[in-house]
């Protein structure tokens, strides 16, 4: 195993630490600022935060090996993504490890709203016995508008249920199948701000999403609303909503996230009618080993050659899928190298097409691999399969996916087709039952060959003169070229035959000379299969 060093830059539970110094060499520095960051990225290849570190353009230029930012928890706005995919480093988040302690921490924030429950503790704790100051308000039979119907959002749904409380949502971005699957009835968010007597969000902090609740949104709402973010601060402008709570044209808020968490407005803070935790939402035991132990097995994965679960900058998969699309990797990678060889112009396009059990979903992968195969040696910036697309594009190469019908005599087929200037290559390979990979068909000529090792492509416009092999395996032997197999392509193509030839080291410039001028020979290519 090759020796792996990963930056814990944040806290992080024992649970998720030991599954990291089990697999590489692990240091926890929390607290660094961003000129030490700059500093101790160097060298690493994973990186582990929290929601204390900001990963920026400049800590990430420094990086020379990172392949992974790992992100323990499910905001993601203190990376700079756009920056991390142009280096093709992969961002991850754990989505799923605090989702029931953000939609309980919700839950708990909205009946403290409701029944002013932090402010009469205050008093009595103080020593005043108030029962009519602090009267509060029934959730039964209220309508609870949810913004965001994602993980967190439907667990909210579901617990507002269980208070029989009646539930709408705004999502755009949501299937209707799954606000089916939610039993919420979507609205747009101007009707959900005008019916709502309770609101939460639960979007995450994108240029789109930043102040989209501000004064003009807060004054459709009823005054007797109370409205709750335990999502991202910056999402309500909180100027708006000191005005409105201030003024008491609204009735109420409960936050756990501010504008700046560092700094929250003191004069929002002091308002009586506002409930306030200091970012809160994920902070249970459970929910603090769920997500270290998340980011810990993406580390992993990503570092051994395996999809992450949660990817941020490039398409999720779910997990079925993401373990189908793994098995044709060493596929994809050796046609991608068969391919580098064939093509000896300028790619204008790219096509990757599958059947059996490929999906659009692992095309999607499995394309951006191929991409990343061909065009990584052949450009001067890194290139994986986080970038390979935005790379391709810089490029002006076109790429695309297809799920193809029957493979005729071959159920897991993979066709990968090069578009260069005045040229066209196909070369399609199959993964066996077995998980063996094999390559069917190269520019035009049937094959069955395993790609492994170092393998000479020798094309002969007299296949059908006797000898060639001969005086090709003399010269080999000669050299103390052993042939570990020879395949000879099925047919011919524009009058000429292909054969494959499995040897067991590299070629001098000199030998290739002296196979290249053998008798009918018109082109050679050695490929180094991984």
């Amino acid at each position: 195993m090759p020796d792996y060093r990963i930056l814990v830059a944040d806290p992080l539970a024992e649970e998720g630490l030991a599954i990291l110094e089990e697999f590489g060499d692990v240091e926890v520095l929390p607290g660094l600022s961003e000129d030490e960051l700059v500093q101790a990225i160097v060298g690493a290849d994973g990186l582990v935060v929290r929601s204390g570190t900001q990963v920026t353009e400049r800590i990430i230029q420094a990086a020379d090996r990172l392949q992974i930012i790992a992100r323990a928890g499910v905001g993601v706005d203190n990376i700079d993504i756009p920056a991390a995919t142009a280096r093709g480093i992969l961002v991850v988040n754990c989505p799923a490890g605090n989702t029931v302690a953000a939609a309980e921490h919700t839950v708990a924030m909205l009946l403290a709203a409701a029944r002013n429950i932090p402010q009469a503790h205050a008093a009595l704790k103080a020593g005043r016995w108030d029962r009519k100051r602090f009267m509060g308000r029934q959730v039964a039979g209220k309508t609870l508008g949810i913004i965001g119907l994602g993980r967190i959002g439907s667990e909210v749904a579901r617990r507002a249920r269980g208070l029989q409380m009646k539930v709408i949502a705004y999502d755009p971005y949501l299937s209707a199948q799954r606000a089916e699957d939610v039993a919420v009835r979507m609205c747009s968010l101007e009707e959900l701000l005008q019916q709502a007597d309770f609101v939460t969000i639960h979007t995450a902090l994108t240029e789109e999403t930043r102040g989209m609740i501000g004064a003009e949104q807060l004054a459709v709402m009823k005054p007797e609303a109370i409205i709750v973010n335990c999502a991202r601060g910056g999402i309500i402008s909180e100027a708006a909503l000191l005005d409105a709570l201030s003024s008491g044209r609204l009735a109420g808020a409960a936050l756990d996230v501010f504008e700046d968490d560092s700094r929250p407005n003191p004069a929002l803070v002091a308002l009586d009618n506002v409930v306030v935790t200091p970012h809160l939402g994920a902070s249970t035991n459970e929910a603090q080993v769920s997500v270290a132990v998340d980011a810990a097995r993406q580390v992993v994965d990503v570092l051994s050659g395996r999809p992450p679960r949660w990817p941020v900058n490039m398409p999720t998969l779910s997990e079925e899928t993401a373990i189908a699309a793994e098995r044709y990797l060493p596929l994809v990678d050796s046609l991608a190298r068969l391919q580098r060889v064939l093509v000896t112009q300028s790619v204008a396009a790219i096509a990757v097409a599958g059947s059996g059990d490929l999906t659009a979903e692992s095309l999607q992968l499995l394309s951006r691999h191929f991409v990343a195969g061909l065009l990584g040696p052949t450009v001067e910036e890194p290139v994986n399969y986080v970038n390979a697309l935005e790379v391709a594009s810089q490029r002006g190469i076109e790429v695309a996916q297809s799920k193809m019908g029957d493979g005729g005599a071959y159920v897991n087929l993979l066709e990968t087709t090069v578009q260069a200037d005045g040229e066209q290559s196909v070369v399609t390979g199959v993964l066996s039952e077995d998980g063996q990979a094999r390559i069917v068909s190269v520019a035009g000529f049937e094959t069955d060959l395993v790609p492994a090792g170092i393998v000479l492509f020798i094309w002969n416009d007299q296949p059908g003169v006797p000898g060639f092999v001969g005086r090709l395996g003399t010269l080999l032997g000669e050299a103390k070229v052993s042939i570990g197999g020879l395949e000879v392509a099925r047919g011919q193509v524009a009058g000429e035959g292909l054969m494959a030839c499995q040897i067991d080291q590299r070629l001098t410039p000199t030998l290739l000379a002296q196979i290249r001028d053998l008798p009918g020979c018109t082109r050679i290519e050695l490929v180094e299969f991984g």
